[in-house]
């Protein structure tokens, strides 16, 4: 039963994330590879995590030095379908497993705080933190991206919000969104039953 659960989430995520089923897949991809060229650029000396959002590359965590960031950066740009690489990875020793806990559970927060101000689509956002800095990713309306920044910055434990968002225009969320008092499947055209 609990598999069941997280698979209608992955599928929840699908219908309403911002991004086409295509370039969700695409992103997911991205990831995967990025992970894999970082390995093989840098191997141990660090901790790297690469987020895609819209083909958007978030590169996170700790190199042991500037030339293993930029060796990351450049390994990951060869990937396909990247369109844009943030490169907010550090200098510095491995974080430890506490303070990688302590990120997860600020992101945790940050997710729920936006879940209960009810004016955030959670789904819309994708939330990424490292040593305490949560890094904002998504298609999102510019009052989007500033109504979700002030909530991540109200979240305690919160030291820096980074804002890596897409920013679209009312018009163009509103042709995102299906039309009001439809369902996802009813926006779609349904083949008529033959008589």
């Amino acid at each position: 039963q609990r598999l069941v659960g997280v698979a209608e989430l992955g599928r929840s995520w699908m219908v309403t994330d911002r991004g086409s089923s295509g370039t969700q897949v695409e992103d997911q991809s991205i990831e995967l590879k990025a992970m894999t060229r970082t390995r093989e650029a840098v191997g141990e000396r660090g901790h790297v995590s690469a987020t895609s959002y819209n083909r958007t590359l978030l590169l996170t965590g700790e190199v042991a030095a500037d030339t293993d960031k930029v060796a990351v950066e450049q390994a990951v740009a060869k990937i396909e379908g990247v369109r844009t690489i943030v490169n907010e990875l550090v200098v510095a020793g491995s974080s430890s497993l506490a303070a990688r806990s302590n990120d997860a559970i600020l992101t945790s927060k940050v997710k729920a705080s936006f879940i209960d101000a009810k004016d955030v689509f959670a789904n819309a956002i994708k939330v990424v933190t490292e040593r305490g800095t949560v890094y904002l990713m998504g298609r999102v309306t510019e009052r989007e991206a500033n109504r979700a920044s002030d909530i991540a910055r109200g979240v305690s434990g919160v030291q820096k919000v980074v804002r890596v968002f897409e920013v679209i225009t009312e018009a163009e969320l509103a042709d995102l969104q299906p039309k009001q008092g439809q369902t996802q499947s009813q926006a779609q055209p349904q083949p008529q039953p033959k008589p």
